[in-house]
């Protein structure tokens, strides 16, 4: 493995020209095994770009690199020659930095050092000061061959992605479609409904809202009336309708404008009930509670 910063290294030309190798001799070793060649801080600063080959050795060049200890140290086998591996491998990079605060609150990294024990699960720091230090860390992703990509792309070598991919879109556009028809069902449930039977004449208003609740089957179709009541005086039968939307689903909240002739004074209570005229579990009812607001004094009544 050599490496050398910034720049392409010449594996014709002298050792000198290359920043760093070392050899891994693979004697002694299971398949969980792995190489690792760590270049701290202390080598890079400066340096923009690091360019490394790899290549594996034949095996004279296993037995005299790796069997003789000396041969390590005094020389390394770099040719122009074309190799090819004869094993798998599997290549990973990762990078790691040791960082304090500095007064003016910024990151650096001097007198810190990334240690030799830092793996790709945790990093090892060490100082020459007492700085309360962190650690950064990231994992390079690999690379993608588009070439390879496009080449291998036709629909009879990649039947799982493509259905995968068009399942998936059919299930997007249903879910779309669906979601945008609840949005516009949502939409007709705003708003405050004047009720049918409000005589024009009537210029003092109340606005009702009615919690239906979120129990089953609270919800009802049942025609729904009411009787308001106040010192003063009192409604006659109302009921609550609207011919744009459904009322009284489960869970909805359904607001109301009532117009009476004249303050109705200080509510004392409201009387309601239901035909049971619904169909099934639609025919019953579970009212929550009733918000009555006074429009002209914003008084509310619980």
């Amino acid at each position: 493995f050599i490496y050398k910063f910034d720049q392409t290294p010449q594996l014709n030309s002298s050792i000198n020209l290359i920043d760093g190798w070392t050899m891994f001799c693979p004697f002694n070793l299971t398949n969980d095994d792995i190489y690792r060649y760590f270049i701290d801080n202390q080598q890079t600063p400066g340096h923009q770009s690091l360019i490394f080959g790899i290549r594996e050795l034949n095996s004279t060049e296993t037995n005299s690199y790796c069997l003789n200890s000396t041969s390590i140290n005094t020389s390394l086998p770099i040719t122009d020659e074309l190799y090819d591996f004869t094993s798998n491998y599997e290549l990973l990079i990762y990078t790691s930095g040791c960082y304090y605060l500095d007064e003016n609150n910024n990151w650096k990294s001097d007198g810190l050092t990334v240690g030799p024990l830092t793996n790709l699960y945790e990093t090892e720091c060490l100082s020459t000061h007492l700085t309360t230090f962190a650690g950064g860390f990231i994992v390079l992703p690999a690379p993608i061959n588009w070439s390879y990509v496009f080449a291998n792309a036709d629909f009879s070598k990649n039947k799982t992605v493509y259905l995968t991919m068009i399942f998936t879109s059919i299930i997007y556009i249903i879910l779309m479609i669906f979601a945008r028809f609840k949005d516009k069902k949502d939409f007709e449930k705003l708003g405050v409904t004047p009720l049918a039977d409000n005589n024009k004449s009537d210029h003092y208003y109340y606005q009702i809202l009615v919690f239906t609740g979120q129990r089953t089957n609270a919800g009802t179709d049942s025609k729904v009336y009411f009787v308001l009541s106040g010192d003063n005086d009192q409604t006659q039968i109302r009921l609550f309708s609207d011919p744009h939307r459904k009322i009284f689903q489960r869970g909805g909240i359904n607001s109301f404008i009532i117009a009476v002739p004249k303050s109705l004074g200080l509510l004392n209570y409201i009387r309601i009930w239901h035909d049971n005229s619904g169909e099934g579990s639609s025919a019953s009812w579970y009212l929550k509670y009733i918000i009555v607001r006074d429009l002209q004094t914003m008084d509310k009544s619980y």
